[in-house]
């Protein structure tokens, strides 16, 4: 392995994978130098399309069903406040190592404790607890309507949502200078990390910065600058746009067309260019800082590490935001490392990682061990080599509780298949080589259009029929991977093995050959 390098981790908010790609429209220069001189990562996942399980999942390298926190923990629809007794995040042990931890910019993992409680010094960090927050629920959103004309025309971009307050998922603002966003407040998040690199450099110990955006995040609300840098008329569709929903499960279909349908495709395009513009801006805010990194003398001797912790449907089956629905807009994130010495430059892992991999990853570059041998995230160092361990895993899973409102939901998929399994409505299987883009449920009730019919002839009365009945084929695929489901479970101390009637809607339980 190469001399412990610094760590440098520039990490947005509801940015998807593909926006960093080298041959997608969308322009990231700063990443793709990155790219150019490390590793990108193509099947980096989430462990769920929400900030603070996916989070902590990067803290502590646990899923959510061990570290305890399932959706936003400073509302008061939260299902716990923070991290679960006894779990470590990976920036206690690196500080108990002698490593120079600084911090600016989201937090997001605890409504109990800061960066600080977990071995950082803080910059500019945004932080938070449930009660800070003097008003209720219900007065904010009255104060969000008490100005509203509901006989004013809606305009482009707008949702309206009577009595709980319209609002934008895309518009423009006034630029905020000659670069555009000196005014925002991510940019007073980066010029704190800006400064404090010299300092870091400075210094004899190790020392890893970590700064935290708060975009893409919606609403795509961005400078004119970046707002006009693409042409909304040279930009395609989603292919996965004019699903029509019908297999899908009915939460959604609500949400398709209760909001999104509001909108034109003139509209679709607007908002992509506008969610573009803003990653390429957050591009400019980074490339700031890989220049003061370089100015320091410390670039190659820095491990830069950039990433998000979620995606954005951003027009995907005409659905936007992240939540419920499980589709890869949403789970599938950005990951590119640069490291010289212990990166391969140029080079792409197309190998199944996730979020949780990078607590142990940076671990090992500091020579802590991990706490807890049952983790399920990996040290990706070997990968970053080129050299992909012979027991790398051949499946990924998610794990969902729900948002401010709850679902349970359980994900499982390998090259192959895809299996959703839905406690709230019909489970979803994709077959992932024929129908990439999730347009085709083969375990909806009805008949799939892409050579799986999914029809069987019915049964006698008195006979188990898993519901919907499929084909042996794809029934036996079913079997198989809720199999994958319940064997992960058991090993992450998931807490869905209720047995009650109207809770085991799992076609198939963990007991049946799981």
């Amino acid at each position: 392995m190469a001399d412990t390098p610094n760590v440098l981790i520039f990490h947005t908010d509801q940015q998807r994978a593909d926006v960093i790609h080298p041959d997608h429209p969308c322009q990231t220069p700063n990443v793709q130098r990155i790219i150019d001189e490390g590793v990108l990562f193509t099947n980096h996942y989430t462990q769920t399309a929400h900030c603070c399980p996916a989070r902590a999942s990067f803290m502590t390298g646990h899923y959510p069903s061990q570290h305890g926190v399932w959706n936003n923990i400073l509302t008061n629809t939260r299902l716990s406040e923070g991290l679960n007794d006894g779990i470590r995040c990976f920036s206690e042990d690196l500080s108990e190592a002698g490593w120079d931890l600084a911090y600016t910019g989201k937090w997001h993992v605890s409504g109990l404790e800061d960066p600080a409680d977990r071995g950082w010094r803080e910059l500019a960090t945004v932080t938070g607890r449930a009660s800070d927050s003097n008003d209720s629920a219900l007065e904010r959103i009255i104060r969000a309507v008490e100005d509203e004309d509901p006989d004013r025309p809606r305009e482009d971009g707008q949702i309206l949502r009577p009595g709980w307050g319209n609002r934008h998922i895309y518009a423009s603002r006034p630029d905020g200078g000659p670069k555009g966003y000196e005014n925002l407040r991510d940019y007073t998040v980066t010029r704190e990390a800006i400064d404090e690199l010299p300092r870091l450099a400075e210094g004899d110990a190790p020392w890893m910065l970590y700064c935290g955006l708060i975009g893409p995040h919606d609403p795509f609300t961005i400078p004119e600058k970046f707002a006009t840098m693409y042409d909304p008329d040279e930009i395609e569709l989603p292919a996965s746009f004019r699903d029509t929903l019908e297999d899908k499960p009915r939460v959604y279909q609500r949400m398709r067309h209760q909001y999104w349908g509001q909108m034109s495709e003139r509209e679709v395009r607007e908002s992509i260019a506008h969610y573009w513009g803003y990653c390429t801006m957050l591009d400019a805010m980074f490339g700031e800082v890989l220049d003061a990194l370089e100015a320091t003398g410390e670039l190659d001797n820095t491990m830069v590490v950039f990433t998000s912790d979620h995606g954005d449907y951003c027009g995907d089956h005409g659905l936007y935001c992240k939540g419920v629905p499980a589709f890869d807009g949403a789970y599938k994130i950005p990951l590119a490392v640069r490291w010289p010495g212990g990166a391969q430059a140029g080079a792409t892992c197309d190998e199944f990682t996730t979020h949780a991999d990078m607590a142990n990853t940076f671990r090992e570059i500091a020579g802590c061990p991990e706490p807890d041998s049952n983790m399920p995230g990996r040290s990706i160092v070997p990968l970053l080599a080129g050299d992909t361990p012979g027991d790398w895993r051949d499946e990924m899973h998610l794990q969902f509780n729900g948002v401010e409102v709850y679902y349970t939901q359980r994900t499982v998929f390998t090259d192959e298949w895809k299996y959703v399994y839905n406690a709230f409505d019909f489970d979803e299987l994709y077959d992932r080589r024929e129908d990439p883009h999730e347009m085709h449920n083969l375990a909806a009730p009805c008949r799939n259009p892409i050579g799986h019919d999914n029809v069987p002839e019915r049964r006698s009365p008195g006979e188990f029929q898993p519901w919907p009945e499929l084909p042996p084929e794809l029934n036996e695929v079913r079997r198989e991977m809720l199999g994958r489901i319940w064997r992960f479970a058991t090993e992450r101390d998931d807490t869905i093995f209720n047995s009650y009637f109207t809770v085991a809607l799992s076609p198939y339980g963990p007991a049946c050959g799981g």
